[in-house]
């Protein structure tokens, strides 16, 4: 009689990661601001690569997010989440929930870069607890070692740029260890300057930004809208991803083409 040795899990790689990795074209999310299941559902099938779950811009509570995470991880797409502030207990759990990643905004400063990484990563790059009987860890069923790899290693820290202060010292915030990625905040850049996104100061602070971030080796992300021109705007400019509208603005859309589609129908005379 044999005895059968259990195997672990295969590694699990972070669909994030991959979606950069892609030689086709940038990775492609979208903002998830309503607190439904069903927009991460309709998002993932829609072939999205990853979806940024918005506790900034939106009444989400923790509950919902931890749902909304579990939704998108089932479903295959990448779950980032952007916190409203850098709270070391609400970065252990959004990441215990099993989320790939964090976005913090108004990442100002290599000093608070810093402070960001020590929140996300384990020791010695950070301060992170473990938690390794949590959905991160998969309830337990695989090994310490794994889970902290996971933490350390696929897990995605995105640092928004949204100042003046910040797209200068992009460079440096990118090439801070821990930091994988930036994403420009072009509205709350221009609106801190007390101008527009299409001011020729702005749009040469960000190209700076996005210079020094590549120079860095480290991917560049945007903001921008649901079209091709859009996205191959966000493409020339530099931008190595892009997150095109967000759910609820798809959803107004797409009922305003609706609605204007059934209003363009007369009754015959």
């Amino acid at each position: 009689m044999t005895t059968e040795i259990p195997t672990q899990p295969a590694r699990r790689r972070s669909l994030f990661r991959a979606a950069l990795a892609r030689p086709d074209g940038p990775a492609l999310g979208t903002w998830v601001k309503l607190p439904a299941m069903e927009s991460v559902e309709l998002i993932a099938l829609a072939g999205f690569d990853f979806v940024v779950i918005d506790l900034e811009h939106s009444p989400m509570n923790l509950e919902t997010a931890y749902r909304l995470i579990g939704t998108a991880n089932h479903l295959g797409v990448a779950s980032i989440v952007r916190i409203p502030t850098l709270e070391a207990g609400i970065v252990q759990r959004i990441l215990d929930a099993g989320a790939e990643g964090v976005m913090l905004p108004h990442v100002d400063s290599v000093e608070e870069a810093v402070a960001a990484v020590r929140a996300v990563r384990f020791p010695p790059l950070g301060t992170r607890g473990v938690g390794a009987t949590s959905r991160a860890g998969a309830w337990g069923a695989i090994d310490r070692a794994e889970y902290l790899r996971y933490g350390q290693e696929e897990v995605v820290l995105i640092a928004q740029i949204e100042s003046a202060a910040a797209a200068t010292a992009a460079g440096a915030i990118a090439a801070v260890d821990g930091v994988d990625a930036l994403l420009i905040g072009a509205a709350d850049l221009s609106t801190s300057e007390q101008t527009t996104e299409d001011d020729p100061r702005i749009v040469a602070l960000i190209a700076e930004a996005i210079k020094a971030c590549v120079a860095a080796g480290k991917p560049i992300g945007n903001a921008g809208g649901a079209s091709a021109a859009s996205v191959q705007a966000a493409v020339d400019a530099g931008y190595t991803f892009t997150l095109m509208s967000n759910d609820a603005s798809l959803l107004g859309a797409a009922a305003r083409a609706a609605v204007a589609a059934g209003r363009s129908v007369r009754y015959p005379r």
